[in-house]
């Protein structure tokens, strides 16, 4: 390998950095908006969220200082013990941490908590890129799919036991990682069947979609054997496993969802299917989100003027449900300002993977990709209502010093493995 510089800021994507801070900055602005009730208040009233929230932005200097630091082969080279020691950390949170709203998945030191579940996210990309980049793995290998699987599912096995289903959520964006890789769409077709009929059967019932899904695959099969004509010769196997898991999955979502889930679980669903409705009750959060996005129009009532936001409407406003202040304060084109903020985020860390000279960057690079995109996407879904209430943050926008540096981690990791694509590996 070729030497690298002593310069830490050679050849870094200051384009990235740019949307990087551009997102920080207009986030810290919401969480001002958010978490303050008078307009007087003291931007550096650091006992408020805000104030704290400004210290995270600026203990995130040094942090991206030292990232840039370490030599990018860093990264590559002890990827699988990071790794191991985040397992470490999410094993051990479960015995150490500290309980908040119903989750114990906190660490607490003195005062300060942090969440290893956002730093695990990046610690995952990271093991995934390394097994992936090796010279003598194939992916079409089914022991070489299992051998990712159990890397990207099992900090979500440890998370879950928290529990904190939200963020084990995340871990299935690193499918589009794996497809981007060669895994065939076999899984994305089943994984989208599965989903259609999780949600069906708990809509209708599991005699209904049960009759309906035998009576459409016997459609299918039937039509499939006539078009090739290969009736004794057909994988009849295949149609029997078919016919047995389908009915099987149906049942066990069904039993599942009526014996196993808790109410407040069945309600979420319920909601989100339009079963019930609740504005005042179950659905309220969502409910007020909506109002407030609604109540901003076009342009928005100003920094600071929203009185649905200054009256705290909204339940965790200055978390989960963020993206309500903006909605509310900046309107439909600071909204969109934001969503094309992060898309150019996303394409343009997937157009410098594309890129990479290095395997191992390239992998990584989509790996932060998808992870973005499903916390994106599923944060602002749930606020809008079109997706149930999950409750993960939005990057850069949510309050909390754990979610800023865990994203902040994702992406200058990437930066630096970026900056020294001339250089041979």
């Amino acid at each position: 390998m070729r030497q690298q510089e002593n310069n830490i800021f050679k050849n870094i994507d200051w384009l990235t950095i740019l949307l990087y801070f551009v997102l920080v900055v207009f986030g810290w602005l919401n969480i001002y908006a958010a978490s303050s009730t008078d307009n007087e208040n003291d931007f550096f009233d650091f006992s408020s969220r805000y104030g704290k929230q400004l210290i995270f932005i600026a203990l995130s200097v040094p942090l991206i200082v030292f990232i840039l630091f370490l030599n990018s082969k860093f990264y590559e080279q002890f990827s699988s013990l990071i790794y191991i020691f985040s397992i470490v950390l999410l094993a051990g949170v479960l015995v150490f941490g500290k309980k908040i709203n119903g989750a114990t998945s906190w660490y607490n030191f003195g005062g300060i908590s942090l969440q290893p579940s956002e730093f695990s996210k990046a610690f995952t990309a990271l093991a995934l890129a390394k097994l992936m980049s090796d010279r003598q793995y194939n992916l079409d290998l089914l022991k070489n799919q299992i051998k990712a699987f159990i890397i990207i599912f099992l900090p979500g096995f440890f998370i879950a036991l928290q529990p904190d289903m939200g963020s084990v959520l995340i871990y299935f964006s690193f499918f589009f990682v794996l497809n981007r890789e060669g895994l065939t769409l076999k899984y994305f077709i089943v994984g989208i069947t599965t989903i259609v009929l999780f949600l069906l059967t708990i809509n209708y019932g599991t005699k209904i979609i049960l009759l309906a899904t035998l009576l459409i695959l016997t459609l299918l099969f039937a039509y499939i054997i006539y078009k090739n004509n290969q009736f004794f010769r057909f994988n009849w196997p295949v149609i029997l496993i078919t016919y047995v898991a389908s009915a099987l999955f149906i049942s066990a979502v069904g039993y599942t969802y009526t014996n196993l889930l808790e109410q407040h679980q069945k309600d979420r669903f319920d909601i989100l299917l339009g079963k019930i409705e609740d504005p005042k009750g179950l659905g309220y959060n969502t409910y007020q989100a909506e109002l407030t996005i609604k109540s901003g129009s076009w342009l928005g009532k100003g920094f600071l003027q929203g009185d649905r936001t200054q009256g705290n409407f909204v339940p965790e406003q200055d978390t989960d449900y963020i993206f309500s202040t903006v909605g509310e304060e900046w309107g439909f084109l600071g909204s969109s300002f934001v969503i094309i903020i992060f898309m150019a985020l996303l394409y343009r860390i997937i157009f410098l993977s594309e890129r990479q000279i290095n395997k191992f960057a390239r992998i990584y690079g989509y790996g932060i990709a998808s992870i973005l995109f499903f916390h994106i996407v599923v944060n602002i879904g749930m606020v809008i209502g079109i997706l149930p209430t999950i409750g993960i943050p939005l990057p850069f926008f949510s309050y909390g010093g754990s979610s800023l540096w865990g994203f902040t981690l994702l992406i200058f990791i990437f930066i630096r493995l970026d900056a020294h694509k001339k250089y041979d590996y």
